[in-house]
């Protein structure tokens, strides 16, 4: 196969997939990883790619942000064990911040009606899923709600998360690496997500593989930031072994 040839199926696997990964191009076309580089540069400066750790994404998705019944279609089984496993992070009779995500979702669908502790989230979905545990001193943070995240934002939600100190933050992101961080499309989430983690003691990111060599437009924090990542068993070795590096403890669920 030319490079031409070579570069437009790259451009529509990118298209139809969401993103492609170097090492699986390399093996798919049956080629070096250098040449596979050289395919996204090129495509890159062509402006039909935009290069993001370990591959590329289609141009124009950095700031792409799928819509809620999307996200929670998305990766499901791997949801339900990292949430699964997120259950013994819960400090008992303390106190939790919520970030809104499908997998931090599925974590408050998990928690025992019995359970006895004091929640805050700015997630409309979180709460709606823990309003009737009689155990749970529920607090809703206001503000601006996303249509798209079903997230309040903004001036308020700011404030709220300035006056409290919770005991852990169960964090949510649209992409992440070690060296970028934790990215997100949307600005005003962004600001909401750091706040949270100003507001926590311990910071736990519930994150699933795919999300791994991500970027969006808006970064919120570091690996330095975050004390423990869980995700599924999807990560790529070479990921976990820099999170790690970064001083991230890491769970596979």
């Amino acid at each position: 196969m030319y490079a031409p040839e070579r570069r437009q199926e790259i451009l529509r696997l990118a298209r139809e997939a969401g993103r492609v990964d170097v090492l699986s191009l390399a093996d798919r076309f049956q080629v070096t990883a250098e040449t596979v580089r050289r395919d996204l540069t090129a495509l890159d400066r062509a402006g039909l790619v935009r290069r993001v750790h370990g591959g590329a994404i289609p141009a124009g998705r950095l700031d792409f942000e799928p819509d809620l019944a999307e996200r929670e279609a998305t990766a499901a089984d791997e949801k339900d064990r990292i949430a699964a496993a997120a259950l013994a992070e819960l400090p008992d009779g303390g106190s939790v911040v919520l970030d809104a995500g499908s997998t931090v979702a599925r974590l408050a669908a998990a928690i025992p009606v019995e359970t006895a502790l004091t929640v805050v989230t700015h997630a409309l979905p979180v709460a709606a899923r823990l309003a009737d545990h009689a155990g749970i001193d529920l607090h809703l943070v206001g503000g601006r709600v996303r249509h798209r995240t079903r997230a309040a934002v903004d001036a308020w939600a700011l404030r709220a998360y300035a006056e409290i100190r919770a005991d852990v933050l169960f964090l949510a992101t649209n992409g992440f690496t070690a060296e970028g961080g934790l990215t997100t499309p949307d600005l005003a989430e962004a600001a909401v997500k750091r706040a949270a983690m100003a507001a926590a003691r311990r910071v736990v990111l519930l994150a699933d593989s795919s999300k791994a060599g991500q970027e969006h437009f808006a970064r919120f924090g570091s690996f330095a930031d975050v004390d423990l990542l869980i995700t599924d068993t999807g990560l790529d070795p070479a990921h976990e072994a820099a999170i790690e590096a970064a001083g991230t403890e890491v769970v596979l669920a």
